[in-house]
């Protein structure tokens, strides 16, 4: 399996309740059901105060490094993705357990 985690932090000035991250988080939360190769999905806003802190999260998992490139490459995941883009910057990190 690949956990696939991904930490997102809005641009300086954008907040949560902005309707340009109100999609983009609806986007991603949709993502679970319809996309075949999702087989763990997560996503949730960091309660930390700590200023190192990330704003957002999505924690999911794939059977393997093949079904995360479908997933990737799927257009409504680059739909998500190109909402993001426009107020956020983010990281990622894929590893097997």
């Amino acid at each position: 399996m690949i956990r696939h985690l991904v930490l997102f932090r809005l641009n300086e000035g954008v907040e949560r309740d902005d309707p340009r991250v109100v999609a983009g988080e609806e986007a991603f939360r949709s993502l679970e059901g319809r996309i075949p190769e999702i087989r763990f999905w997560e996503c949730a806003w960091n309660i930390s105060d700590r200023p190192i802190a990330y704003d957002f999260a999505i924690n999911s998992a794939f059977d393997d490094a093949d079904a995360l490139r479908r997933y990737v490459e799927h257009p409504e995941h680059q739909a998500g993705v190109g909402l993001w883009r426009e107020f956020a910057t983010w990281v990622i990190a894929d590893y097997e357990f």
